[in-house]
Formats: structure tokens, sequence, C-alpha cells
């Protein structure tokens, strides 16, 4: 057996890691629940379509998601938010994540989110509350800011550092993968749902 048959041999029975993600390779979200666990591995029943197998990265970041409240957005507050593009040039709001402070800076800016077509991810501090009922946000991030706009019907969640011992069967997940140089997803971070949580991003 050459070498070559020899790793992807012991690859397959979990007995060497995965090799590590492209620097290259484009970031691909799985979003949907644990439906196995272990060590190194875990198996996502995604929102649509079949199950899939991401091997834990050897320094996997994990964070908890927990229910909040529009409340709990205040002034200078540091959130991110899924939001689409409105004729005026302002956004509205498909959720918003309120980031615990030692996670203050995570993702700062404004780019391109596939949480459904054509939207956006803004992460930044919350500059002045206004509109009816104070929902409608000015984000400020490195390079810019924008207004956007969280109807009542958009879910909060809280996000705080958390660890390995979250990633467990039935938990809802987020999971921020790249494909290794074998094609196998690896995930060097993600967001777990804690007591039903959904992570909304």
């Amino acid at each position: 057996m050459n070498r070559a048959a020899l790793f992807t041999g012991l690859l397959g029975l979990g007995l060497v890691s995965a090799l590590p993600a492209s620097a290259d390779a484009p970031v691909v979200r799985i979003r949907g629940t644990i439906a196995a666990a272990d060590a190194t591995s875990i198996t996502i029943k995604p929102r649509v379509g079949d199950s899939v197998t991401v091997k834990l990265g050897d320094s996997v970041r994990v964070a908890s998601a927990n229910k909040a409240q529009f409340s709990d957005i205040k002034p200078d507050s540091y959130i991110g938010t899924a939001a689409t593009p409105q004729p005026d040039g302002t956004l509205k709001a498909l959720e918003v994540a309120v980031f615990a402070p030692s996670m203050r800076g995570t993702g700062d800016g404004h780019y391109p989110w596939d949480l459904e077509k054509e939207n956006t991810m803004t992460n930044g501090a919350v500059g002045a509350l206004a509109g009816t009922g104070n929902r409608t946000l000015t984000v400020k991030y490195s390079g810019g800011e924008k207004t956007i706009t969280v109807p009542e019907d958009v879910p909060v969640v809280a996000l705080a550092p958390g660890d390995k011992s979250l990633i467990k069967p039935g938990a809802r997940i987020v999971a921020f993968t790249k494909a290794d140089a074998s094609g196998i997803a690896v995930a060097d971070r993600m967001v777990v749902g804690e007591n039903g949580t959904v992570p909304p991003m």
C-alpha cells in the first residue's frame, strides 16, 4: 500500500487529523442541528438537505447563543446584524446578535452574507437609537456606518464565549467551515445555541 492510500485509510478511520483548512478556501456556513458529536468531528443535519460531517479544527472557537431582547441593545453595544438593503439606502435587519464585551471587534465591518439572497452582515458599535420605538440604529464600524431598522419580529440573541461542552446532539448550530486540501469541511469557529436557542445568523 502506498503512503497516499495509507493516509486516506487512516483519515477515514479517524486515526489522523484532517489537514488544515486552506487559507484560500471560501467560508461555508452550515446551519442546522447537531445530530452526532465526538472529540474530533460533528454531524450536522442542515435546515435543507442531507447530513454533513464536519471536522473540528485544532483551535476551533465556540460561542454560545442565548435568547435576548431588543431592549438589550444599548448605545455603544457591539452587535452583528444580517440585513437586506432598502430602496432609500438603509438596511432592514433579519436578525441581531449582541456580543459580550470580551467579543467586541469580532467581524468588524460590512460585507456580503448568505442568510437570504442579496443580504449583508454589519458588525459594529451602536450609535444613536431613533425612530418608532427607537428601533432604527446607527451602526459604526471601521471605515463607515449604516442605518438599520429592526422590525419587531426580528430575533435577537446574546453571544458569549463558549467551549466544546456546548457541542452536543440536539443543539442548534452555525458552523463556519473551510475545505482542507483533501476536500473535508473543517470548522474553525461555530455558534451553538443554548436552552433551545436557534442561532439566527
